[in-house]
């Protein structure tokens, strides 16, 4: 079998994190749509409720942000790699 070197398995690594962190963000993200539209609410929400939501939009931006920043990452170069272009 074949050693890997760092940068296969930096490209691996961000590539596994990406696709576990937008299919946790795709679930939650259906989980709410699905409570929001087929799910009947009361009139005055409780105050349990919207606390979990004021928690939740914190929670999302932290994870899109950390999303953006491993595809945005992606394009880094290792300091001790040379361009052969």
């Amino acid at each position: 079998m074949k050693r890997l070197s760092n940068s296969e398995i930096k490209a691996r690594l961000i590539f596994i994190v990406g696709i576990t962190l937008s299919f946790v963000f795709g679930v939650t993200m259906i989980g709410i749509l699905y409570s929001l539209v087929f799910v009947v609410q009361p009139e005055n929400p409780s105050p349990n409720d919207s606390e979990m939501l004021s928690l939740l939009s914190p929670a999302f931006m932290a994870l899109l942000g950390l999303l953006g920043g491993i595809v945005a990452s992606n394009g880094l170069k290792d300091k001790g790699e040379k361009d052969n272009d």
